[in-house]
């Protein structure tokens, strides 16, 4: 069975030993707002509400974000903003890369700004 977006917020917030009041504090949401997610009774917030959630757990976003099916608003506008990097996206897509592929990409982007 696939890992849900709130069971994988539920484990992490369990892991780091913070309640749901204790998070939905540091976020700035009401803690059955936590739990109704968190029991896939609504649907994963927004991708920049994800991101302070992670903050507020110390954990990257990376994981939760992917469950979500939604991306930063600040890479979104990034892409969205640039037709070559979206150009860029779609060609890295089609070439069906693995996980190796795209951390050697990554060490390659960063050698050309160097």
């Amino acid at each position: 069975m696939k890992q849900t977006f709130g069971h994988a917020l539920r484990e992490l917030r369990r892991a780091k030993g913070i309640s749901q009041r204790s998070l939905a504090g540091k976020v700035g949401v009401d803690f059955s707002y936590i739990s109704k997610i968190e029991n896939d009774r609504l649907p994963p917030p927004a991708a920049d509400t994800i991101v302070k959630i992670c903050n507020a757990l110390e954990a990257p976003p990376d994981t939760l974000l992917a469950l979500s099916g939604k991306i930063p608003s600040e890479l979104r506008d990034t892409i969205g903003s640039s037709p070559a990097a979206m150009q860029f996206i779609r060609s890295a897509q089609s070439m069906g890369l693995t996980e190796g592929e795209w951390a050697r990409l990554t060490r390659q982007l960063k050698r050309l700004r160097d």
